[in-house]
């Protein structure tokens, strides 16, 4: 007598491909079938989209955004006289800093030859400026020759693009400067007017940079501000601004005992943590989109139960097992689910990888600009495509698909073949 079938067998394998398969004249529900195996493609699909979408974008925003600020700031009474640079110093030796710059920070009024705008300018020394890659390395016009070069660190100074063109200057023109409190009298401070000469201009790819920053040697600032031997900050950058609120007490203690030190996360709280809600939120309707399409297995299920009630019976009588018909039913069910899970992760990520292209027709084909730079601040809609997330989204897409089959499954092992076949 030859021994028990193994669980998972070639003929219960062979018996939900065949059902899977069955035409709807034999039983079959192939519709259905298919119809779930496109709602679960579309699902995993969009989901690994836009989280590669929104993961792009946090991404792309965090590089300009850090690149353009610091990751680390120390104010405080520090910022007075020698003990700065002192400081200064034994922050760079702290492990994990690349560049401590004291800056000056103000707002001022520029004034060009047909416009005005109010502008923000950054005081900041010539190496440090060098040193900052997102802007001394995206000079649009002109060159940082000129820059910190004279006396007080000369007059020329590094103008953001789009500002630049609402002022209608280019290197080489005058720009008027107006602080609102540079001059001090016995009356208090006085607003102070100057001419400086645009050495060049930047641009980092967000507008909100580009049509509102000008850069100024820092001893420049700190006369034409009122900052004589002091600064508004110590701008740190570390090599992984993700571990920069872990490196406060490091630069802290370096720093000494009169400094107070902020990161990133904490001087735009309310942007980032928008931000992580609207991506933790987006995360849980899309899944619970994935949960929604596998349900649509179950319906499909019921049907072919209904429709193989004869054959359950039969396979019953033969000596079939109630576990062997439930494995039939539920493998017939989660194939429907594996394959569309496999078939949205490729269309998921090939959509991500390919992205930029598919855009580049889109506008090709309608003639119209879909992703507006002066709206995104970014020419192309980016994707960054995170490998632990899409394990967590094809786990979920096919544990939704499991169990969606089980109870359909269960109930065709729990089928009475004597009821089945009363009326047959």
């Amino acid at each position: 007598m030859g021994g028990r079938a193994p669980p998972f067998g070639y003929w219960e394998r062979m018996l939900a491909g065949r059902y899977l398969r069955a035409r709807r004249s034999q039983g079959g529900v192939a519709l259905i079938s298919v119809i779930s195996f496109i709602g679960i493609l579309l699902a995993v699909a969009v989901l690994i989209i836009v989280m590669s979408v929104m993961n792009g974008f946090r991404s792309e925003m965090l590089t300009r955004i850090l690149g353009f600020q610091g990751h680390l700031y120390v104010t405080g009474g520090v910022l007075d006289g020698p003990e700065r640079d002192a400081a200064v110093q034994r922050i760079l030796k702290v492990p994990g800093v690349v560049q401590a710059a004291p800056i000056v920070e103000a707002q001022a009024i520029a004034l060009g030859p047909t416009q005005i705008s109010g502008a923000i300018v950054r005081g900041i020394s010539r190496k440090d400026l060098q040193d900052t890659r997102l802007v001394s390395g995206n000079i649009s016009k002109g060159t940082l020759a000129e820059f910190g070069v004279g006396e007080f660190g000369g007059e020329t100074i590094v103008v953001g693009q789009r500002l630049a063109e609402a002022l209608g200057v280019a290197p080489g023109d005058v720009l008027t400067l107006i602080s609102p409190s540079g001059g001090a009298t016995a009356f208090g401070g006085t607003p102070l007017q100057k001419d400086y000469v645009v050495g060049a201009t930047f641009s980092v790819g967000m507008s909100q940079y580009d049509q509102a920053y000008i850069y100024m040697p820092l001893e420049q600032a700190q006369l034409f501000f009122g900052r004589e031997g002091t600064a508004d900050a110590i701008e740190i950058r570390v090599q992984d601004p993700d571990h920069a609120a872990r490196m406060k007490a490091a630069v802290n203690q370096a720093a000494g005992p009169a400094a107070l030190v902020t990161d990133w996360t904490q001087r735009d709280s309310s942007f980032w943590g928008a931000l992580k809600v609207e991506r933790n939120v987006m995360r849980l309707i899309l899944m619970l989109l994935v949960a929604i399409a596998a349900m649509n297995i179950i319906s499909g299920l019921v049907m072919l139960v209904k429709n193989k009630g004869r054959d359950i019976a039969i396979l019953r009588t033969m000596g079939a097992g109630q576990g062997s018909v439930m494995r039939i039913f539920f493998m017939a069910g989660a194939a429907v689910g594996v394959l569309g899970t496999a078939a949205g992760l490729s269309v998921g990520v090939l959509f991500c990888v390919y992205i930029e292209q598919i855009q580049d027709l889109v506008e090709w084909i309608t003639g119209a600009t879909v992703f507006s730079s002066d709206v995104y601040f970014l020419s192309h809609i980016p994707a960054r495509v995170d490998w632990r997330e899409v394990v967590v989204i094809t786990a979920w897409a096919l544990g939704m698909s499991f169990v969606a089959t089980l109870p359909p499954a269960w109930r065709a092992s729990r089928l009475d073949p004597v009821e089945a076949l009363r009326y047959e």
